[in-house]
């Protein structure tokens, strides 16, 4: 049905226009409580793209939203913020590279809504009951919410006034050093995919030495950077260091076994690659 890239990305972007909207004026005007509004905005807009993904058919409409959702939550928080705009642009900037980057990553790589994530497909791939289940709480409302409950502690340094410290400077590098990591990491495997030689053969260069997945370790850095940086603000309980361990949980039991197990059909030569190499972490192979 949808056989352009372009129709696919402007289906998918009026979708994302209307859910954002929508779910904005559908807010209750009792909240008074900043995080919940957008929790509560953040679900319904994770709604509206579920329903959407019905429609099409094609649960992988979602997949932008992970990281467009987000950059509309920080600049929101920005603009509320009592902080100057030099302290609020120089927390932005990691943030807004990340959510770019990463969009940017998902309109290169993504073919079209002719196209489906194995992921989603496999995770559907049941009795009808279960495969809606899957879908609206595995493959929308979860990964929503642990991106919502990773965001947390930024409510912390725009809601509460802070100040450019050495410790936030060192937190943002941080991240942004996170992001820099997984940007090299997608792009090393962007350039081995690319050459028809490497079809079927297993990535064991470069980053990919050291780690099976140095492009969700970027991932996974960036949002316990996120927290670092929520740290900075003495208004913030210690248990926000909590926040980035549903990401973790998510990276190192779902979404790596997943990529492996994937591999390991496709690949016959990853079993080896498999035992010898990191699974997150970049460590020197096993000998």
């Amino acid at each position: 049905m949808f056989t352009s890239k372009l129709s696919s990305l402007t289906i998918c972007f009026v979708i994302y226009l209307l859910a954002f909207y929508f779910s904005f004026i559908l807010l209750p005007e009792t909240i008074n409580n900043i995080w919940l509004k957008i929790t509560i905005w953040h679900i319904y807009a994770t709604l509206f793209v579920y329903f959407g993904s019905l429609v099409l058919k094609n649960s992988s409409l979602y997949d932008p939203f992970w990281s467009v959702a987000p950059l509309a939550i920080v600049i929101y928080l920005a603009t509320i913020s009592e902080n100057s705009f030099l302290t609020n642009l120089i927390i932005l900037i990691p943030i807004i590279f990340w959510g770019i980057r990463l969009t940017r990553n998902w309109i290169f790589g993504w073919p079209g809504l002719s196209h489906e994530d194995f992921r989603y497909i496999d995770l559907k791939n049941t009795y009808w009951i279960k495969s809606e289940i899957n879908n609206l709480f595995g493959i929308h409302l979860f990964p929503t919410l642990i991106v919502n409950l990773s965001l947390y502690p930024l409510l912390y340094v725009f809601t509460f006034e802070i100040s450019i410290t050495f410790s936030l400077c060192i937190s943002l590098l941080f991240t942004l050093l996170a992001v820099v990591l997984e940007t090299i990491a997608d792009e090393q495997m962007r350039n081995f995919r690319n050459n028809p030689a490497n079809k079927g053969k297993t990535m064991k260069f470069k980053l990919w030495k050291y780690s099976r997945h140095p492009n969700y370790l970027g991932e996974l850095l960036f949002w316990f950077g996120i927290c670092l940086i929520g740290i900075n603000s003495d208004a913030a309980p210690i248990l926000i260091i909590l926040c980035p361990i549903p990401m973790m949980m998510l990276f190192v039991f779902v979404s790596c076994p997943l990529m492996d197990e994937r591999s390991l059909k496709n690949r016959s030569d990853y079993q080896e690659y498999m035992e010898k190499t990191s699974q997150l972490l970049l460590l020197p192979p096993k000998q």
